[in-house]
């Protein structure tokens, strides 16, 4: 090895909500930190979730009492810390007669959710009656409705941004972060891991050396492991969830639903989201490609059945969806038994049969990442006989959480966007929207719409590519502005973007269309013939 090396404490694979949350509690106790990732950050399992940051109601079934209090304290703890990207959202369960989960059995889930979310920032649970209900929601499904149960959980919006956000901190505390470095060979020397290769954004191969290396590579974990010298038994079985969104429709409910689905009795959501409606998910084992995992034909069957069922006026069909995303739950393999029943609690496992020094995360949820976070940097320094501070993630503002107010005045002062506009950049970038605005004033022409709705800013191009790890088309438009989640999927303003973007880059015409080419592909991908 050449002695410009880099060299790190922990080299952490993947920059999903893990390895980011990760990389940063690392990074703020001080340790020398670098994140790889063979995509884009958040390009993973940690985009295909419900987007909910819950307690997980139905863990209680299979009393996963620690997990369930553990999601619910972390929801607090992001509800503070996050507030531009964390909301309060409300909740309804209609009970319908012959359902495997009657009023009583509802009824005491709500009790033993509410005791075990001591502190939390959301009112209690209501029980409501038939009329109660019907008279609130007057689309919902009348016949054998016998009563509704109404909670309070919440919901990101954007997960790609908590994931953004994470890494922004850890940058800020001095870690390294490297997409499209896709990690090819895990190195070993006398037993422990010392060192990784990687190949580049540019197709390049580099090494780095590290004393640690945490694989928190999701669904990807034993492909991974297997680049090391030493094989290991299977650790991951995850299984398939999809999500259709769709439009406003007849009958649609002003609150998010959560629904025991007919055909085989697992709990499915309706969310009002991101002025749409996301239904899912499900839940099934997969065992294919896990880089072109789509929704598939019966699943989007299911869901729009198990919609059109509960707010029959819908009459909802595959021409309403606007898109729909699928991925692979980073679950335990576990041969035998019902998906639902698979723990959804994460697991920590040093991977001593591999090399002293390596790490490597099964399962994990959303809600739980800064916990888990917090507990694999304690392990790894119990591993290695480190001296750490203890953990500050619980109590430290994301970044995208300070100066909210004055980002909206600075917006509202370029005079461009409208008030949906504005509105729609603070739930994007928070606070740091006025680092937008400030490049708008550096350069008058970065200030001007390229929607027709006034919603989007030539500038926010310019920052994706400066300021925050975006390389590609899509790694923009999907994962920074957030417009790909349009009911259009922004399609109108990918020109625009392409123009803008290979300014900025210095891309060639050649680039270029190939750029915007790979752009159109992926937004394809999401649609459902």
């Amino acid at each position: 090895m050449t002695s410009d090396v880099q060299r790190y404490d922990v080299a952490i694979i993947g920059a999903g909500i893990n390895g980011a949350g990760i990389a940063r509690d690392a990074a703020m106790r001080g340790l020398k930190v670098v994140v790889l990732d063979k995509n884009d950050m958040c390009s993973g399992c940690s985009a295909i979730s419900s987007r909910l940051i819950h307690g997980g109601l139905r863990y209680l079934e299979y009393a996963e009492i620690p997990l369930v209090y553990e999601s619910l304290h972390e929801r607090i703890c992001l509800r503070l810390t996050a507030p531009h990207l964390v909301e309060a959202l409300r909740i309804c369960i209609p009970i319908y007669k012959g359902a495997r989960r009657g009023p009583l059995l509802i009824r005491l889930g709500m009790i033993a959710y509410d005791l075990l979310s001591i502190g939390k920032t959301v009112p209690r649970h209501d029980m409501l009656s038939a009329a109660e209900i019907q008279e609130e929601e007057p689309g919902l499904e009348r016949e054998g409705l016998r009563a509704a149960a109404r909670y309070y959980d919440a919901q990101v919006e954007f997960a790609e941004r908590l994931v953004l956000e994470n890494l922004l901190a850890a940058r800020s505390a001095g870690a390294d972060i490297h997409t499209h470095a896709e990690v090819t060979r895990i190195g070993v020397t006398d037993g422990a891991v010392d060192a990784l290769d990687y190949v580049d954004a540019d197709g390049v191969t580099q090494t780095v050396r590290a004393k640690a290396v945490i694989n928190a590579a999701g669904p990807w974990v034993d492909e991974v492991l297997g680049t090391a010298p030493v094989a290991t038994k299977r650790l991951m079985g995850g299984t398939k969830g999809s999500h259709i969104i769709v439009g406003e429709f007849e009958g649609a409910p002003q609150d998010a639903f959560y629904v025991e689905a007919a055909a085989d009795g697992r709990p499915f959501f309706i969310i009002p989201w991101y002025d749409q409606y996301l239904i899912g998910t499900t839940d099934i084992r997969y065992e294919e490609d896990l880089d072109h995992v789509r929704a598939s034909g019966p699943e989007v069957d299911y869901l729009l059945a198990e919609t059109n069922r509960v707010f029959p006026k819908a009459e909802l069909s595959r021409a309403d969806i606007h898109y729909a995303y699928a991925g692979v739950r980073p679950l335990p393999h576990k041969e035998e038994g019902p998906e639902s029943a698979i723990t959804r609690r994460h697991i920590i496992k040093a991977n001593k049969d591999i090399a002293e020094g390596l790490i490597s995360i099964v399962g994990g949820k959303l809600t739980t990442y800064r916990s888990l976070a917090e507990q694999t940097i304690d392990k790894l320094a119990k591993l290695q006989r480190l001296r750490l501070p203890k953990c500050r993630t619980r109590d430290a503002d994301l970044p995208g959480a300070f100066g909210i107010d004055r980002a909206r005045v600075a917006l509202a002062a370029l005079g461009t966007l409208s008030e949906q506009g504005i509105d729609r950049m603070l739930r994007v970038y928070g606070g740091r929207a006025a680092g937008i605005a400030e490049l708008c004033s550096e350069d008058s022409g970065l200030s001007r719409t390229i929607d027709s709705e006034q919603r989007v800013v030539a500038a926010e191009v310019v920052f994706a590519l400066r300021e925050e790890f975006a390389r590609t088309l899509e790694d923009i438009v999907f994962r920074r502005t957030m417009v790909g989640f349009d009911a259009d999927q922004g399609r109108p303003m990918y020109d625009a973007f392409a123009e803008l973007a290979a300014a900025e880059a210095g891309w060639d015409p050649q680039r270029q269309a190939q750029e915007l080419g790979g752009l159109v592909a992926y937004a394809d991908s999401l649609r459902v013939e």
